[in-house]
């Protein structure tokens, strides 16, 4: 077959060139896997498959991957036959095709490398945790203002903020492993969409290729890419829950604030204003991770309204995209977490703006419910009223304001001491006595603390485990090939 000089520049050089860097050691896994199960269920005999694996043994993956296009194949597979052709001659290569389908083969190769991509971001996702553990560890007692509509509302402390946005990618890592469950299931001997005739052993090489095991409905094994907007969706998620938190971060950066300075190494100075100090390590985060969400995007809408079937929409030109989102979502987790590991916290500023703007009156108005059992809209009037008086007269002496303000409403007058007020309304009270679950005072984030410190140990050894089991996988299809 010929080629138009136009496809070829066009489509298939580029898809050649992807293929060798994303899926060359995918595609001689399966065909060392595939092998081993023809001989072991007896459908190609024992000398073939030795001259079979001799060929395969010959191929180079770094001569391959050297090797340009050149329009006398059609893609990478072909490219591969070729070579596998001139090792033992066409008889015998051509047996290693039995019982499968370029289909099944390519949605096994995006399944093996697909699962490396979710590992890869579940493990930065994990280290960006545990810096996020120690920052939250060491400022137990920061108090901060948590913000509400990005204006002040009430005292928090910075462990409180950071255990939030560690235990939003605790749960990103329940879904990237829900994700990797469903990725990690055996599409070969699908075949083309039907499966086939031969007597083979599909759990075989599942086992062969470190998968779970199987997929289920041939048509579905080749057709179906839920698993994979899965996995997408869930990389999506954790990324814009962290470019959340990188706006808060790079808010805290600038000068207005000036809660968060950036190590040396991740800031940068302008080339005409000597005093500029850029935390650019972290607007690099933002717009790879926003590029990452684009990238996601894109995926769904290029297989959103295709056929329920095999179409190269979700082959050849999805697939790079695919690894691009998953290289970009992993950079700007792993530079997140690299800038906060040597930044510094301005804790004097920090807790000097916990009580500004009144956080604290929600406090005094509980405490007026708690001591005189009023109704809380009645509390919550005379907090308000006691902010409004004092802002008009600054110097007014507090326990006299509320005690004017609560006559005017409840018709006798509450009695209390500067001093007292000014206990009520201290910030530190305010985070001490919240005590609920999952709440700011030091004793309870304590608590999850090392609840997180758990959770974390947990998704390291499923990790360590996961990843232990495609390495033996690995070693495994070695020996059973080396065997034939």
């Amino acid at each position: 077959m010929t080629f138009h000089p136009q496809y070829v520049d066009d489509v298939l050089s580029e898809n050649f060139e992807d293929a060798k860097a994303l899926f060359l050691s995918p595609l001689m896994a399966i065909h060392y896997a595939h092998l081993v199960m023809l001989a072991d269920c007896g459908i190609v005999s024992a000398a073939d498959a030795h001259a079979l694996r001799e060929a395969l043994d010959t191929i180079s993956i770094h001569e391959v991957r050297a090797t340009p296009y050149d329009a006398a194949c059609e893609d990478l597979f072909s490219h591969v036959e070729r070579l596998i052709e001139r090792a033992c001659g066409e008889d015998t290569a051509g047996r290693l095709h039995t019982a499968r389908s370029r289909n099944d083969i390519d949605m096994t190769m995006y399944r093996l490398r697909q699962r490396e991509f979710i590992l890869a971001l579940i493990d930065a996702s994990l280290d960006l945790r545990e810096g996020l553990l120690a920052l939250a560890d060491r400022h137990r007692e920061t108090l901060v203002a948590a913000l509400t509509h990005t204006q002040p509302a009430q005292p928090s402390t910075l462990a409180h903020y950071l255990l939030a946005v560690v235990e939003q990618l605790e749960r990103d890592v329940v879904r990237l492993r829900a994700a990797f469950a469903s990725t990690n299931r055996c599409p070969l001997g699908a075949c083309a969409i039907t499966g086939t005739g031969f007597p083979i052993d599909r759990q075989l090489t599942s086992d062969l290729l470190g998968f779970d095991g199987p997929t289920g409905n041939t048509y579905g094994s080749i057709a179906t890419v839920d698993y994979l907007l899965e996995s997408v969706s869930a990389a999506a998620v954790l990324l814009s829950g962290l470019g959340r938190f990188v706006q808060d971060l790079l808010l805290w950066s600038t000068m207005e604030f000036g809660y968060l300075r950036l190590g040396e190494g991740f800031v940068q100075a302008s080339s005409i204003m000597p005093q500029k100090r850029n935390p650019v390590a972290l607007e690099h985060a933002r717009a790879i991770a926003s590029k990452a969400i684009g990238q996601a995007g894109a995926i769904m809408l290029t297989v959103h309204n295709t056929p329920f079937g095999d179409v190269v929409d979700t082959e050849d030109d999805l697939q790079p995209l695919v690894a691009s989102m998953f290289r970009d979502g992993r950079r700007a987790v792993t530079l997140v977490d690299a800038a906060l590991r040597g930044a510094e916290f301005d804790v004097a500023r920090l807790q000097s703006r916990a009580a500004e703007g009144g956080t604290t009156l929600t406090e005094l108005a509980d405490h007026l419910v708690r001591r005189h059992g009023l109704p809380f809209k009645a509390a919550h009037t005379i907090a308000g009223r006691l902010l409004k008086a004092y802002r008009e007269r600054p110097g007014a002496v507090l326990g006299a304001t509320l005690a004017t303000v609560s006559s005017d409403l409840l018709g006798v007058p509450l009695q209390y001491t500067d001093a007292e007020i000014t206990e009520i309304m201290s910030p530190r009270h305010f985070v001490e006595v919240r005590q609920t679950p999952g709440g700011p005072a030091p004793a309870e984030t304590v608590r999850t603390l090392a609840r997180s410190q758990e959770t974390l140990a947990a998704d390291r050894a499923w990790l360590a485990a996961a990843s232990d089991r495609l390495t033996d996988a690995h070693a495994r299809l070695r020996r059973r090939a080396q065997a034939l």
